[in-house]
Parts: C-alpha cells; sequence; structure tokens
C-alpha cells in the first residue's frame, strides 16, 4: 500500500533551520506533484509549498524566501527545507501527494527559545 512517512521535526531556536523529509514507497513518486502542509494548535491546515512533478515549485506568502521545496525521484522522497524559523512557523507538518488521499503522519516542529 501507499506510505508517506515525515521525518526531521523537532524543537530550533528562532532563526534556526530544519530539514524535512517524505519517503514515499508503495506507489511511483515521480508521477505525483507534492505538497507539504502544517497545521498549528486551533489553525486550519495549510498548504505551506508544492513541488509539482516536472519540478515547478509554489509556496505560500509567509514562507517565501525562507523554505525550499524539493524532491529527489530516485529516492521516492521529498524534501522541505526550513531556514529563519519563527515561532509562528510552530505545527505539525505533513506532507501529501497532491489530489490523493495519501498524507504522511505528521511530524512535530516547534520553534522557540
Amino acid at each position: 500500500q501507499v506510505q508517506l512517512v515525515e521525518s526531521g521535526g523537532g524543537l530550533v531556536q528562532p532563526g534556526g533551520s530544519l530539514r524535512l523529509s517524505c519517503a514515499v514507497s508503495g506507489t511511483i513518486f515521480r508521477i505525483y506533484d507534492m505538497g507539504w502542509y502544517r497545521q498549528a494548535p486551533g489553525k486550519e491546515r495549510e498548504l505551506v509549498a508544492s513541488i509539482f512533478n516536472r519540478g515547478s515549485t509554489n509556496y505560500a506568502d509567509s514562507v517565501k524566501g525562507r523554505f525550499t521545496i524539493s524532491r529527489d525521484n530516485t529516492k521516492n522522497t521529498g524534501y522541505l527545507q526550513m531556514n529563519s524559523l519563527k515561532p509562528e512557523d510552530t505545527a505539525v507538518y505533513y506532507c501529501r501527494l497532491s489530489g490523493t488521499i495519501y498524507w504522511g503522519q505528521g511530524t512535530q516542529v516547534t520553534v522557540s527559545s
């Protein structure tokens, strides 16, 4: 079956960096667009960044210039590099194969001093 497994979350100080990974199995990853979402306590889940199967990208205004989405189709893995992190970036981060029911389980990112 299709599985998405996120990793790389944790606690980081403001201004720090984290790199999230999303390992995909059970399907042909390269044919899918992929998105990273986040959900903070008491807030709706929001789309943070998207990468299309040919490599073009989109970002939410709140993360433009700080976050970079990428993918390695040879490793069936997507990535989200997060720099200059702010306390308001604190959330559970999820990856998803765009347009499908397939989501990862989420990884917690906490930005705090």
